[in-house]
């Protein structure tokens, strides 16, 4: 029995690091709040239920800590941080959402410090994250992550695949970092065009009326206005969240797809 702990450990090792990678760098699991050890435990008890879908890693007559090994758990941490960045990107849409019109609405520079990304973010993007994370889970996003993203991952993608595939994952980032902007314009697009009328409105008065004080007037309507028009579209902006979500999902299976079907040309 020690004989086949020993010969399975080489495989059992590179898939724990791809997995111990993917929770270091993927959201609301890579959170300060949640102690190292049980984020190593997490990653150990993943491979072993991933252990016999490894399909895409052939270990045979690998040696356990050799240079090939060190190399070959490296690059499977490399893809574990591959999936991990990009569902962090998806998330950081939201928060760049809330960027957009806190300081329009007079909160740009009332920054808190954000647990769950672990960075300093304005009020509203700290709250857009908190409502992302909620729609997160109710969308069982760790079962998509783990079966969808993780297993899969482990029937498709090896090292060499990789570096084969290297175009698709590469383009998968790009258009992740450029999806990143237009879902946080569209998100905070409602929000910031109101109060950019709000502003604009407020300016007309200052002009026809020069006795109203428009600094101290304006900040309150500009604030009240935004909570009112977030109170009212909250329903369509949870919406968005999980299509956004969905779509970051969807872009990783395509990347699966793509590096498969390259695999079976080359065969």
């Amino acid at each position: 029995m020690i004989r086949e702990l020993l010969n399975g450990a080489p495989l059992f090792l590179l898939v724990a690091a791809r997995a111990l990678a993917l929770i270091e760098t993927a959201p609301l699991l890579s959170s300060e709040s949640n102690p190292q050890i049980a984020r190593v435990a997490l990653a150990g008890f993943a491979a072993y239920a991933a252990v016999p879908s490894a399909s895409a890693l052939n270990t045979a007559g690998l040696e356990l800590f050799s240079l090939t090994f060190v190399f070959l758990a490296a690059s499977e941490a490399v893809i574990g941080v591959i999936m991990g960045f990009f569902i962090t990107a998806v998330f950081s849409a939201f928060s760049t959402a809330g960027q957009f019109f806190s300081l329009q609405m007079g909160f740009g520079a009332s920054e808190t410090f954000d647990p769950l990304s672990q960075i300093e973010n304005p009020l509203m993007g700290s709250y857009l994250n908190l409502v992302a994370m909620l729609v997160f889970l109710l969308l069982n996003g760790f079962t998509e992550l783990f079966l969808g993203g993780f297993l899969r991952s482990l029937q498709t993608i090896s090292a060499v695949s990789l570096l084969n595939g290297r175009e698709a994952v590469l383009g998968m980032l790009l258009s992740g970092l450029s999806r990143l902007f237009l879902d946080a314009m569209v998100i905070s697009l409602p929000v910031l065009g109101t109060l950019f009328l709000t502003s604009l409105a407020t300016g007309l008065i200052s002009k026809a009326a020069p006795q109203i004080n428009i600094l101290t007037e304006g900040f309150p309507i500009s604030i009240t206005t935004a909570f009112i028009l977030i109170l009212a579209t909250m329903p369509f902006m949870v919406e968005a969240f999980g299509r956004v979500i969905n779509s970051g999902f969807s872009a990783i299976e395509t990347l699966y797809i793509q590096i498969g079907r390259q695999i079976t040309e080359g065969v």
